[in-house]
């Protein structure tokens, strides 16, 4: 079965450094991609060349898949289903928790071992001490694995519901897209009167946000424990100061001529709390007004 290789099925940027990392710790790699050029660089310093998707699988007890999306995972591996019994297969692609759960089913019956993977990296950070994976589904994937695994970055197993590790993984890639879009918007702001530079607010901005940054193990312990037992958060203005410095920001923008949507909208939570007759910000109150259920 290929025991101490791995195969690397799909490379794109991501896959081509997956790979190469493994070549780097030095393990056996195959690799396979439908375009097969892409796989040239690697067969050069050593990979083998799988002439198809079902030579790959059989080429390594780990298999590893990264491709663009899970419904392209499933017709590569449809015609090499016949060689997934016993193997470990893990999924990096990224995706939904409901495409993972649907095609950890998909593998788990035709004899897959299989876990879904969330890379928190990006080609140039994966196989660095900054880079994590989340795991979930089966661990003893893992666990027989995980040499090969920690190449490419920390493993966080979170359990075995197969759908928590892309569901972790979109929860961080939500937060970092709305850190951009607050960066880009702030430029925009700077950049709107003689004087403003982009280095020269984003200098101020790193700071500022990594300092922020650090408030955040406390607001979640806040709303573990008012999920717990009910307590009141405690780390917050009032509702009122809140609003009133969200009129502000939105006045400022404005006046920059930079869009005001994504203000409005926190805006107008502060607003519906308000009218709810909340003083505080009550952060799981917040979580159930994003999710569209009743403020009361």
């Amino acid at each position: 079965m290929g025991e101490g290789r791995v195969s690397v099925i799909g490379l794109g940027e991501m896959g081509r450094v997956l790979a190469s990392s493994l070549l780097d710790a030095g393990w056996e790699v195959t690799v396979w991609n439908r375009t097969a050029a892409r796989a040239d660089a690697l067969v050069e310093r050593g990979a083998v060349r799988a002439g198809s998707a079902a030579e790959a699988v059989r080429g390594g007890a780990l298999v590893l898949v990264c491709l663009l999306d899970y419904g392209t995972v499933r017709d590569v591996l449809e015609p090499a289903a016949g060689e997934l019994e016993g193997r470990a297969l893990v999924n990096l692609t990224n995706g939904t928790p409901g495409q993972a759960a649907e095609f950890a089913a998909w593998a788990a019956g035709r004899g897959a071992k299989y876990l879904d993977g969330g890379m928190m990296a990006i080609p140039s950070t994966l196989a660095t001490e900054e880079a994590f994976i989340f795991y979930s589904g089966d661990e003893s994937v893992l666990t027989g694995h995980r040499a090969a695994l920690e190449v490419l970055g920390t493993p966080h197993y979170l359990g075995r519901d197969t759908g928590l590790a892309p569901l972790y993984d979109l929860a961080l890639l939500t937060a970092m897209d709305m850190m951009f879009a607050g960066f880009h918007h702030a430029v925009a702001m700077a950049l709107s009167r003689e004087g403003g530079s982009a280095a020269g607010v984003t200098g101020h901005l790193v700071p500022w946000l990594t300092n922020m940054a650090r408030v955040l193990p406390a607001f979640a312990g806040e709303v573990d424990a008012h999920r717990a037992t009910g307590a009141a958060p405690a780390l917050s203005q009032g509702l009122d100061v809140q609003r009133a410095g969200a009129l502000n920001l939105i006045a400022a923008a404005r006046e920059a001529g930079v869009s005001t949507d994504l203000l409005e909208r926190s805006r107008a939570q502060l607003d519906a709390l308000l009218a709810a007759g909340r003083t505080d910000w009550d952060s799981p109150l917040s979580v159930r007004q994003v999710r569209g259920e009743p403020l009361v």
